[in-house]
């Protein structure tokens, strides 16, 4: 069997919720173990550091803020792939996925704009403003909210499922907004200054802190999302067992 094929086995495999939840209890405890070390070590590596000689210690909300505003973007750009997958190959775990994914891209969200306005009060003298970047990443955490409340709302899964693709893959067009809103017009929020073509724009002692708690967040979103998935399984199951079991004793009853 060459490679290619024996990845598509691998992947197909993972279609089986059973295996997918074998998997899950091996690597959850890994994943949090590493996502708590990294978290430390990130923090650690925070509150050591010299504070920021324009900023002062106001610069520390970056090692939180940063990272909560890459992952409000990556979760919602790994719900756009489990929606393609949803809507194009029907994978069974791809629903969950999304679904799964939502309350913490939604958490993600708060954080960012939250550790945001504490920035911002001290260095722009103001909570919020109404700029491209702020507004787009609060429209972020509104579709967030919206697609809970949907798939809350909705009676049938299948039907959920494939609607909530459909929104999530139409909202998407708001990532690159936010990604690139800083550039396409004048806007309060500075440009990007660690994922830029000219290398990172920030000094290394603030710049390994901040990559540290990345990875931690990271991680975490990770050990999230698929603890998320395992419970939502779980939750499937059971109420796939009561729809089973009321079937039962709606026909017991009858025959009685």
């Amino acid at each position: 069997m060459s490679d290619k094929s024996l990845a598509i086995t691998k992947f197909s495999d993972l279609a089986n919720p059973t295996r997918f939840l074998a998997l899950a209890s091996r690597i959850l405890p890994w994943l949090a173990a590493l996502s708590a070390l990294c978290l430390a070590a990130g923090l650690y590596m925070a509150f050591t550091t010299d504070s920021d000689y324009q900023q002062g210690n106001t610069v520390r909300i970056m090692y939180v803020h940063v990272p909560a505003a890459w992952l409000s973007m990556m979760c919602y750009t790994v719900m756009a792939v489990a929606a393609i997958g949803t809507l194009v190959w029907r994978h069974p775990l791809a629903d969950v996925a999304h679904k799964s994914a939502t309350p913490i891209g939604a958490a993600f969200t708060l954080i960012a704009l939250i550790t945001g306005s504490l920035w911002g009060k001290p260095m722009w003298g103001t909570w919020w403003v109404w700029d491209a970047r702020l507004t787009s990443v609060f429209i972020l955490f509104l579709m967030y909210l919206g697609l809970i409340a949907f798939n809350k709302a909705m009676d049938d899964p299948s039907k959920a499922a494939r609607v909530s693709a459909v929104l999530i893959l139409v909202g998407f067009v708001n990532i690159p907004i936010i990604k690139f809103s800083v550039e396409w017009w004048n806007t309060l929020h500075q440009p990007a200054s660690v994922l830029r073509l000219g290398g990172p724009a920030i000094a290394s002692e603030f710049l390994w802190p901040l990559l540290t708690m990345a990875i931690g967040f990271t991680l975490l979103f990770f050990t999230l999302h698929i603890a998320a998935m395992r419970n939502e399984i779980w939750r499937r199951r059971i109420a796939v067992q009561r729809r089973l079991a009321a079937r039962r004793a709606s026909r017991e009853s009858a025959k009685s």
